[in-house]
């Protein structure tokens, strides 16, 4: 007699929390915002073709796999809870969801305090709240059940250590390639772009918008 296939769940965003539990609820979205952002970095690298935010895709993608590849050897089981959110199949040491935000808050905080031309105030408000973020998730998985506080401490060092080298590599080695990526025959096919020249992408982004429709308008006239 054939038994029926075992199915198990994509667990991307299978997180649980506690029926009624409010904190728990807004921990949950917390947890799977990392998730989000990744997805918007990718996404903000199709749209503007930028070089920079290619490379911190690339950096965040090998931080993840030197986090799946420590799971995998260390093979830390996690904590109690992981029979009721049924997550006893993987392994929890390091926290990938805490490497990715901690990856990302060294990477923001290093570039707000040594790269961005934005006054003392805005700096201080890009690293306050990218650690926010990757505290909170941190919190948020040891809350929620997913890991022990060892495993999420863990994935915060992984991942903080990560960015930190990623950022000194992609800015006192990559950058100078940037130029010739950006003039090579899949830079022109793909229309990438070094910005790494512009102190101020925002600014820029504007300034060139208002050029453009004003040269437009001036045309249809």
């Amino acid at each position: 007699m054939a038994t029926d296939p075992l199915y198990v769940a994509l667990d991307l965003h299978h997180v649980r929390y506690q029926k009624g539990d409010i904190l728990g609820y807004f921990l949950a979205w917390i947890s799977i915002l990392p998730l989000y952002t990744s997805v918007m970095l990718f996404s903000h690298f199709v749209y503007h073709r930028e070089i920079h935010s290619l490379f911190i895709s690339i950096g965040l993608q090998i931080a993840m796999f030197l986090a799946l590849l420590l799971k995998i050897s260390i093979k830390q089981q996690r904590p109690k809870t992981c029979v009721s959110l049924e997550t006893c199949n993987t392994y929890g040491w390091p926290s990938q969801h805490t490497t990715l935000t901690f990856f990302l808050a060294a990477y923001l905080t290093l570039s707000a305090i040594f790269k961005s031309n934005n006054n003392g105030k805005q700096k201080w408000i890009v690293a306050l709240s990218s650690l926010s973020l990757a505290f909170l998730t941190m919190y948020s998985r040891v809350y929620l059940g997913y890991h022990t506080v060892s495993q999420v401490i863990g994935g915060a060092f992984v991942g903080s250590s990560c960015g930190a080298v990623w950022f000194w590599m992609v800015n006192c080695v990559f950058l100078y390639y940037f130029s010739a990526i950006e003039k090579s025959f899949i830079g022109r096919i793909l229309h990438l772009k070094d910005t790494s020249h512009i102190q101020n992408m925002l600014k820029s982004g504007y300034d060139n918008a208002r050029a453009s429709r004003k040269n437009s308008e001036q045309k249809c006239i």
